[in-house]
């Protein structure tokens, strides 16, 4: 649950730097931004899998960049339902989906967690000794 809540809100700060430096996507507040970053993560879970489904054969052809215009019609259908966040036109949709999406894998790359090592009360753990001649024990 409380990763859902992560990538929520990293979606909501990814679309708000976008529509800083997006001229064609505004945002009017961030509860906006919370409510677009919602309908845009439910569209990306239900909707985005069955279209790049049914469009396989063009994103074949096209080297996967139609992936880009689904995202931009997923962007734009975004706009469409909520009330304070607009995207004008198709190519600023294509722009700003491009951008959300580095924005949020900078985003999740900085702030991943880093693998720990486990420890002898971890139930996965195991204590391997070196018997030498590359034998382990």
């Amino acid at each position: 649950m409380i990763n859902i809540l992560f990538k929520w809100l990293i979606l909501t700060s990814s679309i708000m730097i976008t529509s800083y430096l997006i001229d064609g996507i505004r945002v009017a507040d961030i509860s906006s931004a919370f409510l677009a970053a919602a309908v845009l993560g439910i569209l990306n879970v239900f909707l985005r899998p069955i279209a790049i489904i049914l469009t396989l054969p063009v994103n074949i052809l096209s080297l996967g960049l139609f992936t880009f215009a689904i995202n931009a019609l997923l962007l734009i259908i975004t706009s469409q339902t909520i009330s304070g966040f607009e995207v004008n036109g198709f190519w600023a949709a294509v722009i700003g989906s491009f951008v959300i999406s580095i924005i949020s894998w900078v985003i999740n790359t900085l702030v991943r967690k880093k693998v720990t090592i486990k420890s002898e009360k971890d139930p996965e753990f195991i204590d391997l000794k070196n018997k030498g001649d590359d034998k382990w024990e």
